[in-house]
């Protein structure tokens, strides 16, 4: 598919924050026009789907304040600079929740917002999982919930988790538990 690659000619930065970017770029276009691309980048992160050994998974109430209200989410966070994703995984499981995971499997990578952005999250399962103290970054408020898998799947149908990294963990979860996907 090469022939629909863009060239970049140059890029800038336009926006430097605390861990996004912003990017300017100038590229030439398969039909040889030049067009301005800009998009934010960002370090990457891990979700980790949390499973009970009662079959229940641990989720999380946040205040998300792009969108002004709280959504229900798997555990997720940003990687730090230098950080595999699976020790992001790890950190962010304890910092959020309070478990420790005997077993990590990743199950995907996802794109969630591909036209204006790089950001890529890596999704796990959770298993065999231990209570821990929870470490909550400073300035993090979150409430931590165990909700049933069909009950979550049922909040997706009807429009209550629209949140894209827990819709796509909730699908691959339902998957597993279905023995479809392994």
């Amino acid at each position: 598919m090469k022939h629909l690659e863009e060239k970049t000619l140059s890029s800038k930065q336009i926006f430097k924050g605390r861990f996004l970017k912003v990017e300017q770029d100038q590229v030439q276009a398969p039909d040889g026009r030049i067009y301005t691309r800009e998009y934010i980048t960002h370090p990457g992160a891990a979700m980790m789907i949390p499973l009970l050994p009662n079959g229940n998974v641990v989720m999380v109430h946040q205040y998300r304040h792009a969108v002004k209200q709280v959504m229900l989410e798997f555990p997720a966070g940003k990687r730090d600079n230098g950080e595999s994703s699976l020790l992001t995984a790890q950190r962010e499981l304890v910092e959020e929740v309070g478990y420790q995971a005997g077993e990590l499997q990743l199950l995907t990578t996802i794109h969630p917002v591909i036209g204006y952005s790089d950001e890529h999250i890596d999704l796990y399962l959770a298993k065999n999982l231990s209570k821990t103290e929870q470490k909550l970054d400073h300035g993090e408020f979150l409430e931590v919930v165990e909700m049933n898998p069909k009950d979550l799947i049922q909040l997706v149908r009807e429009g209550k988790v629209s949140d894209v990294k827990t819709q796509i963990g909730a699908f691959w979860l339902d998957k597993i538990l279905r023995e479809e996907w392994n």
